[in-house]
């Protein structure tokens, strides 16, 4: 298939080369100069030159909703994979356009999460701990952190928005949100102005206590999951790929870019069950809003109470 994809950053050239690998066509839109693709400078010169079946949008967070609006604007009708997070805030889009569109949350797609998914459905829990945490400086090492989107809220940068995949697989895997408390801010000395440190306190309608901490501090880098419920007490280490059940330890061989391909194949070849649908990722969006409106008011925020922003 013809795939394009908008953005050759770090991620855009991930998914560039595993796409190659599996065997499709790619073609890319940057403004710089790319070699070993066909590369167009706009969106809309791209879509002039050439039929795709599949676009990912992997530019700065803070630029996916103008690509996305272009991409309708273009009257394109293919299957579109917009980053995680979607959008930089919430809006408001007609749903119309939006039956080919998912998100990025390829963590859904990891092995553990799976069997999590499975051997929690219809079991009410007790409690979820939720750990991440990477070193910022050492995430990418090829780029400068204070000259990544990371590092910039304007451009989308921070550890709500940039670690929110933990927040798409427990809304996933609970039910759904239903208030929140949180605290959070810019706590180092790294050089950003984005917020490096979140904890919040979730209450999910499968769950009443689910605890959630991220941060860019980790120097060892660790993403961690622990579940009690009326029979077991799981954990889980997406890290060492590792689940832990009353004791008893499972190990998981899971490929670098497994998740990613995972969630490639399932939309080229249209199952979507565990693929974040467009709708879940703005579901993702109104967290992290209530995350952020809960720090600035210090109070609990009820879904019930946003209101939609455009």
């Amino acid at each position: 298939m013809n795939c394009l994809i908008i953005g050759y950053g770090s991620i855009g050239t991930r998914h560039a080369g595993i796409l190659t690998e599996m065997g499709h066509d790619v073609s890319i839109v940057s403004k710089r100069n790319i070699t070993g693709f066909p590369c167009y400078k706009s969106i809309k010169k791209a879509l002039k030159r050439k039929r795709f079946d599949y676009v990912i949008v992997s530019n700065e967070t803070s630029n996916h909703y103008n690509s996305f609006l272009e991409l309708n604007k273009l009257k394109y009708a293919g299957k579109i994979l917009i980053e995680k997070p979607i959008f930089a805030k919430t809006c408001l889009l007609s749903r119309r356009k939006n039956k080919n569109v998912f998100v990025g949350y390829n963590l859904r797609f990891h092995p553990i999460i799976q069997k999590l998914r499975q051997f929690l459905e219809n079991k009410q829990l007790y409690s979820v701990q939720v750990y991440v945490g990477q070193h910022l400086p050492n995430w990418r090492p090829r780029y400068d952190y204070t000259k990544c989107y990371s590092a910039y809220r304007a451009k989308g940068g921070g550890v709500l928005r940039d670690l929110s995949h933990e927040i798409d697989y427990l809304n996933w895997l609970t039910g759904g949100w239903k208030r929140l408390a949180a605290i959070g801010g810019k706590f180092s000395d790294l050089k950003i102005d984005s917020d490096d440190t979140f904890v919040l306190l979730i209450e999910m309608k499968n769950c009443p206590v689910v605890c959630v901490q991220m941060n860019y501090l980790d120097y060892t880098g660790r993403r961690e999951i622990i579940i009690n419920l009326n029979n077991a007490s799981i954990k889980a280490d997406l890290i060492n790929n590792t689940i832990e059940t009353n004791g008893q330890t499972e190990k998981f061989a899971v490929e670098k870019n497994l998740t990613y391909e995972l969630l490639h194949k399932a939309i080229l070849n249209g199952n979507f069950d565990n693929v974040c649908k467009f709708k879940d990722g703005l579901d993702v969006l109104k967290i992290i809003r209530a995350a952020e409106i809960s720090v600035k008011k210090r109070a609990w925020v009820n879904r019930s109470s946003l209101k939609p922003v455009i």
